[in-house]
């Protein structure tokens, strides 16, 4: 057999969905002409529908129709019917303007004595930017310390008076606290004697255990060396904590055989 029976074989037993008649009648029904690009063709307009004077003014026709029925029912004139855009009428002849108002006043005299008597006009400041002489204002330039003028300036933020304030009220807290404990025989000061003597003792070990650390081994290479490694580090970093703890603190309190804990006073 040729290859074009092959090929009419193929697609004769090629599948078919059961569904297709009914996707093909769903798209023809939701395809509609000139649904978004418009008509093929537009009508053309007739000859008497061209453009006319005013035409888009619809607003402003209908606003002065208004008015000439305002006028015809009122029989006002002028401004007294409200806005028109014509000229306000011509004066009846009977209207006389007024005339042969005269002033006594010398404008001459009266301008030479407010300029005598004006404050003389202070120049602005100003900076020569180029060679050639060009000017510029100075006060927005930036060469003027214009921020010490600020009604804050130099004065403490109110956050800081307020953080301020906190710290006093919590260490006076602190203070009565301790004073309470210390009549209680809960809480006893050591002396600075006893204070320096445990500083010395720590730094002393803390340097007998970084002279230990120093001598071991730069490759840790088996879990004892590790171990060890691991072991020296915690005891330096909680002797480093405790020496800054004491040198933070001035006052230190102990507590009774009761209370068995230490509390740090600045």
């Amino acid at each position: 057999e040729t290859l074009s029976c092959r090929v009419v074989a193929f697609f004769s037993f090629r599948y078919k969905s059961t569904f297709r008649p009914m996707v093909k009648e769903e798209y023809k029904a939701r395809k509609d002409p000139s649904k978004t690009m418009g008509p093929a063709k537009v009508g053309l307009s007739t000859t008497n529908e061209f453009l006319k004077k005013r035409s888009g003014e619809q607003k402003l026709v209908e606003l002065e129709k208004k008015l000439k029925k305002t006028k015809l029912a009122t029989g006002a004139t002028g401004a007294t019917a409200g806005w028109s855009p014509k000229k306000p009428p011509v004066p009846r002849r009977d209207e006389h303007p007024t005339m042969g108002v005269k002033s006594n006043k010398n404008f001459i005299k009266t301008n030479a004595v407010e300029n005598i008597l004006s404050p003389a006009k202070k120049p602005s400041e100003k900076y020569a930017d180029t060679v050639a002489g060009a000017t510029f204002d100075l006060n927005p330039s930036g060469l003027v310390p214009n921020f010490v003028k600020k009604t804050e300036y130099g004065k403490v933020p109110g956050y800081l008076t307020k953080r301020n304030k906190e710290i006093e009220e919590a260490t006076r807290e602190y203070e009565a606290y301790i004073r309470m404990k210390q009549q209680e025989g809960a809480l006893n000061a050591i002396r600075e004697e006893e204070r320096e003597a445990i500083l010395e003792g720590l730094k002393k070990n803390w340097e007998e255990v970084h002279h230990q650390y120093q001598g071991l081994s730069v490759v840790a290479d088996t879990a004892p060396k590790k171990a060890r490694k691991e072991r020296m580090e915690a005891e330096m970093k909680q002797l480093e904590k405790d020496i800054e703890m004491i040198e933070r603190h001035r006052v230190i309190y102990i507590a009774s055989d009761n209370h068995k804990k230490i509390a740090a006073c600045a």
